[in-house]
């Protein structure tokens, strides 16, 4: 499990009720590494700026993590973390890499607001 104080997602089917129960959801797949940890630090940081906005983490090596891995959005990645952005249940945004607190919150208002 990782390290942080978000949802965790440790199952496919966590994460379909995950996208079941939520309009707008931000999940970042990866490891407790250098890319990654500023990522999750800036998503427990503004969660409690953006209640209409599910944060959640899902480890990157498990098995049930290829529904991030597997993603078409998420083909051409070759650098971990993975976030996904989904609106209704549909990915409306993906990116990878570490990302700061503008380019993250960016995202989030664009497609959910504040």
């Amino acid at each position: 499990m990782l390290h942080t104080n978000l949802t965790h997602i440790l199952s496919e089917k966590e994460h379909a009720k995950l996208l079941q129960e939520n309009e707008n959801v931000m999940v970042c797949c990866g490891r407790m590494g250098p890319m990654c940890i500023p990522v999750y630090s800036v998503m427990q940081e503004i969660e409690p700026e953006y209640k209409n906005v599910k944060f959640a983490d899902m480890e990157f090596d498990i098995p049930d993590a290829t529904v991030i891995r597997g993603l078409e959005e998420c083909a051409s990645f070759r650098g971990i973390p993975f976030v996904i952005y989904y609106k209704n249940g549909k990915v409306v945004k993906a990116t990878s890499s570490i990302q700061s607190k503008e380019q993250v919150t960016s995202i989030l208002d664009d497609h959910f607001g504040k």
